[in-house]
């Protein structure tokens, strides 16, 4: 009987090749990305303001919840790079010189169940199998982070109020200090296996565990300029949540055409079969 390409774990997958980039090239990552929004710009605030109305109906719902609000919303940023993935075929199509429309949008979230790994049996569900990782990260840190809390926090924290006033603007810091710190702790292999695990997924027949290595070899290879990637991408996103995440109908795509581009610049997947 074959075997699961998704779950053979005892041999040593093979893997496509990392490249070597400059510190500074996340800038042009950027550049580039807002150059795919120009070039197809409805479909890309598209995106944007369908995202950010999912995020206004979580804050809706949970602005009285504190801990709700901030699983709902850890759990949508974190499986932000699964949510992207007709903006990263919206690159790659510019990049062919194909067109970008509605049809390729529809065709990217209807037609790529059916693109299964060589060699397995069925649908390869690679989207959804990495989304439910990223969203089980995300409830682990919502469960941790309401932890630390709820221990350490001297009042109790049910609004975000209370978190502003007695964590966030606290007269000493320290415990925001440590929060932040375990945040970043806790994000920090979260970044390193999706930072291009997921254009790679779309673009070519990888599974789920391929995609992550690589993911994580890109990190190791060139660690100054993901840093400077991964502060981008906090800061873009803060913004776009500080604007009452109105910001967040341009960062989103932006991000997100950016990311198919840091695939094409730290990855050389031409030996593995396209989808």
């Amino acid at each position: 009987m074959p075997t699961s390409h998704c779950t053979d774990f005892f041999h040593p997958p093979v893997l496509p090749a990392v490249r070597d980039i400059g510190w500074q090239q996340p800038f042009g990552w950027l550049v580039r990305g807002a150059r795919d929004m120009a070039r197809a710009p409805w479909l890309s605030l598209a995106h944007g303001l369908v995202l950010t109305l999912i995020g206004l109906t979580i804050l809706a719902v949970g602005h009285n919840r504190f801990w709700l609000m901030a699983g709902a919303l850890s759990g949508f940023l974190m499986v932000g790079p699964v949510v992207a993935t007709s903006l990263y075929a919206i690159s790659r199509a510019l990049e062919r010189g194909e067109g970008a429309d509605l049809s390729l949008v529809r065709r990217t979230w209807t037609r790529w169940q059916s693109c299964h790994a060589p060699g397995s049996q069925g649908g390869y569900w690679c989207l959804v199998q990495f989304g439910l990782l990223l969203s089980l990260a995300a409830t682990g840190w919502v469960l941790v982070s309401a932890s630390l809390i709820t221990v350490l926090s001297p009042v109790r924290i049910a609004t975000p109020a209370d978190f502003m006033q007695h964590v966030v603007l606290a007269h000493d810091g320290q415990l925001f200090a440590m929060w932040l710190a375990l945040g970043s702790f806790l994000a920090a292999p979260i970044f390193a296996s999706s930072v291009v695990a997921m254009p790679l997924m779309l673009d070519r027949r990888v599974t789920v565990r391929q995609a992550v290595l690589t993911s994580w070899s890109a990190v190791l290879a060139n660690p100054a300029s993901m840093a400077l990637w991964a502060a981008l991408i906090v800061l873009l996103t803060l913004l776009g949540l500080g604007s009452w995440l109105l910001g967040l109908v341009a960062v989103m795509p932006l991000l997100g055409h950016a990311s198919w581009h840091a695939y094409r610049d730290l990855v050389d997947a031409s030996s593995f079969p396209a989808r």
